[in-house]
């Protein structure tokens, strides 16, 4: 064995923690984040000397124990890096119990990509999303319009509620938005005529026949868009969905004479 070798397993040893076996300790500390030992991965985790590209390494790992994450979310020096942070926060095998409460101080555009990263539970995305619609009222426009171009679903969804009609054409225009989440925001009492303005005018979501349903609920729906909606539909569809409709009854009554007219 030669003597750099020897001298990296001696500084390996010599800061190690507390109850490191021999066998872990004989590993110098990068060579350790590779090993496929649970004991050794911990104990690296756990190491005083740990940088931040070694952690990152780690953080790389699918395979990383539940023990090595926990070590890394208490580590004083690692999680000064909000890149370890996040990493941990996202790793599938994080505990809830470790990773909610590191969630909850990221950064608004940490919490974006967090949302969106495939390989991030489902809860904890949505944890992500929760904290981050939390917070709409207190930032900026320029955020929340950099927010509807790029965040998921949900949080697209919810800035459909916003009044600027920017941030509405930019969460329109988001490919994480689906069908649901534009009916559900034309199904809020408080929508807005812009918005459904800003849907009857989409090159995309006009064609959906339930959101053409659910534009023929909104009170907002303008009688031009609304018959040619209700010329597209099946007569007993259109005759249900007025019944229950918020739109004013004078249009109401002139679709139910077209639709009369239509018989």
């Amino acid at each position: 064995m030669d003597q750099d070798t020897k001298r990296d397993q001696r500084d390996f040893w010599s800061t190690a923690e507390p109850g490191t076996s021999v066998s872990q300790a004989t590993t110098p500390l990068a060579d350790a984040t590779l090993s496929s030992s649970p004991e050794v991965l911990i104990s690296a985790a756990a190491n005083r000397c740990l940088t931040e590209d070694l952690a990152l390494a780690l953080l790389k790992r699918a395979d990383l124990p539940a023990e090595a994450l926990e070590a890394l979310s208490k580590h004083p020096s690692t999680l000064k890096s909000r890149k370890v942070r996040l990493r941990v926060v996202a790793h599938p095998k994080t505990p809830r119990h470790i990773s909610l409460p590191l969630l909850r101080p990221l950064f608004t555009f940490e919490l974006m990509n967090l949302a969106v990263m495939p390989a991030v539970p489902a809860d904890v995305k949505k944890s992500a999303e929760d904290t981050l619609i939390l917070r709409l009222e207190s930032i900026s426009l320029g955020e929340k319009v950099s927010l509807a171009r790029r965040a998921s679903g949900a949080v697209a969804g919810a800035l459909l509620g916003e009044k600027d009609p920017r941030i509405i054409t930019a969460s329109l225009n988001n490919s994480r938005l689906t069908e649901a989440h534009v009916i559900r925001a034309l199904a809020r009492s408080d929508s807005i005529p812009s918005l459904v303005d800003a849907v009857c005018h989409h090159e995309k979501w006009p064609l959906s026949r339930e959101v053409q349903l659910a534009l023929l609920r909104n009170q907002h729906t303008p009688m031009a868009k609304a018959l040619t909606f209700a010329q597209a539909i099946p007569s007993e569809i259109v005759r249900e969905v007025l019944h229950a409709s918020h739109l004013p009854e004078n249009i109401k009554q002139y679709l139910i004479d077209n639709l009369n007219h239509r018989t």
